[in-house]
């Protein structure tokens, strides 16, 4: 299956989760899946949020992120990928001088 995110309709939350800026992204979801093509200007961040029933992995295509999970902090450039295992909680943020463009994949974890 392809997913064309460009002919998705492109959402804009601000402050989502209580992070900075606006959070522009386009996603495909099905039962047991939410996957997105997100960007953050710089600056711009998702707050803090955690992961309950599901995980979630970001993969950065362009741009630099810093990560906040738990009580730690990553930081990654393209082609790398961030993993938050369902219990814990993270947050994105637009550390560099360009658009942070990523991918976030959410998996819902069934009984």
């Amino acid at each position: 299956m392809i997913i064309d995110f460009d002919s998705f309709e492109e959402k804009i939350h601000t402050q989502f989760k209580g992070g900075n800026g606006d959070y522009r992204v386009r996603t495909f979801e099905d039962a047991n899946n939410r996957i997105m093509r997100g960007l953050l200007h710089p600056g711009a961040s998702l707050g803090m949020h955690r992961h309950e029933q599901n995980s979630e992995i970001y993969y950065i295509l362009s741009g630099a992120a810093t990560v906040l999970i738990d009580d730690g902090e990553e930081h990654l450039e393209a082609g790398e990928m961030h993993y938050c295992p369902m219990g814990h909680a993270h947050s994105l943020i637009n550390s560099g001088n360009q658009d942070l463009v990523f991918l976030g994949i959410v998996a819902e974890h069934h009984d």
